[in-house]
């Protein structure tokens, strides 16, 4: 369950409502919960806690035709989702990688640079261009914006200094949804964290590898 409070549909304000409308038709997305991408669906109805917040996500969405008539971008579409993708694989976000796996689909993106998004620094299914755009997600992500002269040339052989002001923003502002999506349980981010102490056998004695137990092994 998510660590915040949901917003109910009677509660919602109008801005909130047209969203809930379009998602979840005249359910509750509270007590009835799930969308047609088989999401739960609570990011919505959490981030709609704060209407000025949820305007502000909302309207970066309407950047590229998510909820718009049309996008107001002028980049490839496709380059923007291998960047999204890449930037939730590398955080971590099980919620973000897999639903921007779905519009990377519906942008032409094909299962194998999908696919290979996970190791894209030996995989062929990208040309120099995608290369640059993952190794520049890698670079905002993995080295917070320490992206050397050399890949910066690198990119900007490619592409325009508008379209890499918009794919670092992108990246930058998905980075954001899928932190707040782990720290705040949500959507398939509603999990427990694997990484803890696996208990020893009931009976045995925990091996000392770095003392008596390997000097004893060596005498």
């Amino acid at each position: 369950m998510p660590r915040l409070r949901q917003v109910p549909r009677a509660e919602a304000s109008a801005n909130v409502l047209k969203f809930y409308d379009r998602l979840f038709g005249d359910r509750d997305p509270v007590s009835d919960p799930g969308t047609a991408t088989g999401t739960p669906g609570n990011w919505w109805s959490v981030f709609a806690l704060v209407p000025h917040i949820f305007d502000h996500a909302t309207s970066h969405f309407g950047m590229f035709g998510m909820f718009a008539d049309k996008s107001v971008s002028e980049l490839d579409s496709a380059i923007r989702e291998i960047a999204i993708m890449r930037a939730g694989y590398t955080q971590g976000s099980q919620f973000v990688f897999s639903q921007h796996c779905k519009a990377a689909r519906k942008n032409g993106v094909t299962d194998d640079k999908i696919k290979g998004v996970s190791h894209w620094q030996v995989s062929e299914a990208f040309d120099a261009r995608e290369r640059a755009v993952l190794a520049w997600s890698d670079a905002l992500i993995l080295q917070g914006g320490r992206a050397s002269d050399e890949l910066f040339e690198a990119i900007h052989k490619h592409f325009s200094d508008e379209d890499i002001l918009e794919i670092t923003y992108h990246v930058l502002g998905y980075n954001l949804h899928a932190v707040s999506c782990k720290a705040l349980r949500l959507e398939f981010d509603d999990v427990d964290d694997r990484i803890r102490e696996v208990p020893a056998p009931v009976d045995g004695v925990p091996a000392d590898w770095a003392g008596n137990a390997w000097n004893k092994e060596s005498e």
